[in-house]
Parts: C-alpha cells; structure tokens; sequence
C-alpha cells in the first residue's frame, strides 16, 4: 500500500511517488537479484528532490515486523540496515519517499566478504569521449588481469564498472586490489585519470574512485532512480553500447527503463555465474608494480 501516491518528487517531470513506487514494482525481477541482500542506505526526499533530502541506514524503530534488517557494527554502536528480499520490501522502500537504494558491495551473511568490485568514473567536466576512452581502457585492464567486467550507468556523471568476486577476499583486500587497479590506470593515463578525491586537486580530470570497496561503503543499486531532473536510471548497459557511443550517464530514465528491459532484458544477468577470485590478479598487480 503506497501512502499520498499523488505526491509529487520530481516537479519538472510531474513524477510522483506512486509513479516512482511502479517503476520499482514493474523492475523487481530484474532488480532483485542485484540487491537482494545487501545491506541498504536510503536516500528519502520527503519533500521532493527540489528540496534537501537525507540518508538513512538504521531502522530501529517504527518500520514493519516482516522488513528484513541485519545489525552491523560501526563505530560506537550498531546500525540496523534494511534488507530487500522481495518486491514489498522494494516498494516499501519507495513508500519511504526512498528515491534512490545504496547498497553494499557485500550480502547477507557473508558481510565480510564483498562479491563484486566496484569502479566508479567520476567526471569533473562533460567530456563524453574521453570518458567513455576510460571506460574501455578500464576493462581492458581488468580483462589483462583475467576479470570480466560489467558496465552500467551511473545516472549521474559517470559509469560504475563492476567485477563479481567468488565472495573470499575480505574488504580489506578487494579494497586494495581496487585502489592497486585504480594506481595502474592512471599510471597508464596520467593526462586524463587521476585518483585525486579533491575536485581542486583534480585538474579536470577524471576521478578513478575505488573507495565503494571498503567496509560499509555504497553505490547507487543497479536500476535505481537517480534523485535528479529527468529522474536518470542507474542502468546495466553493455560494453558494446559504450564503444559504440550509444549510452551516457543519463541516458536512460524512469520512464524509459521499461521499454528497455522489454527489448534487451537484464543485460547483467550472467553476472553471478562468472565469479572470480583475487588471488592471481593480486599477484600479477604486485610483479606489473
């Protein structure tokens, strides 16, 4: 049951919650075994996305004696994160004004140990080429490493590229596996990449933010609406598409992503059965440093 579903979250598109809570309805079983899991952090817009929202992670008091909810540890205390397993759990994450899901890279129970690594291109400029160039150069690198690699769409600024893990390295080494990757590929690309997190320190340059690895840490789920104009889908695209110049940060929306599922289904549903372990790939970045 969506509550006020008239109420409107993005005013230049006239997008309200009950707009907002179908689309996560009609993108479940595609969405679903994405974030099915994962520890979530929501991004709620009470009033609208022309107004300041807030992130929330605990959900102690006053939520549904069904939602799933996992007790982790941080500093000081324990947070109490919700868990999606179903399509209710989904919309009742919308029923919370909750735009956008972050979630972890890592799935109950093994919360220790992430099954994807996740790349996040960040632009400081509209430079589609070049970073559509590091991108590709990305994977490239990742593919040298024996990992294949997945692509979506940020729906923001950028791309996330996302290698699945066989769930044995800890946060602590797919983080540093990350950041080693991410050292070698500005390396190669000094005039374009940086690893710089400081926009001032940036030059222009594209930031090759591997810091989505470490414990607790979160990036936009996949399918997940963008708190934006145009209400921007973070959405699975293929590498194909990118090489061809087809697909941006932005290019698909709420009101586009089902028509597109429609036409080419979850393009990352082989994901999981492609599962790779850290272990010769650190060894190869350690001799190739």
């Amino acid at each position: 049951m969506i509550t006020h579903p008239e109420k409107v979250l993005f005013p230049d598109e006239g997008i309200t919650k009950g707009e907002l809570a179908s689309y996560y309805e009609a993108l479940a079983p595609v969405m679903l075994p994405h974030i099915c899991g994962r520890p979530i952090t929501m991004e709620r817009f009470p009033n609208g996305i022309g107004k300041k929202g807030f992130l929330q992670k605990d959900v102690t008091r006053g939520f549904p004696e069904w939602l799933e909810r996992v007790e982790v540890p941080k500093k000081g205390g324990t947070v109490h994160h919700p868990i999606v397993l179903d399509t209710r759990a989904l919309l009742w994450l919308a029923n919370q004004n909750s735009v956008t899901p972050h979630v972890w890279t890592s799935r109950v129970p093994n919360l220790y140990h992430p099954d994807i690594c996740v790349f996040d291109l960040d632009p400081s400029q509209d430079q589609p080429d070049i970073l559509r160039a590091a991108a590709l150069a990305l994977r490239d690198l990742l593919d040298e490493l024996g990992l294949p690699s997945w692509v979506k769409t940020s729906g923001s600024k950028g791309f996330h590229i996302v290698v699945p893990l066989d769930g044995r390295a800890d946060f602590g080494q797919v983080a540093g596996f990350a950041h080693a990757v991410g050292t070698l590929l500005v390396k190669r690309h000094p005039a374009n990449l940086t690893q710089e997190f400081s926009k001032a320190d940036r030059g222009g340059r594209i930031l090759v933010d591997t810091g989505r690895n470490g414990y607790s840490a979160t990036f936009a789920a996949a399918y997940a609406v963008r708190a934006k104009p145009g209400a921007p889908v973070s959405a699975p695209c293929t590498w194909e598409e990118l090489e061809r110049g087809e697909v941006g940060p932005q290019t698909f929306t709420l009101r586009t992503m089902a028509g597109r599922v429609a036409d080419v289904g979850d393009v990352w549903s082989d994901m999981r059965r492609r599962r790779r372990s850290l272990r010769r790939p650190m060894e190869q970045l350690r001799r190739s440093s």
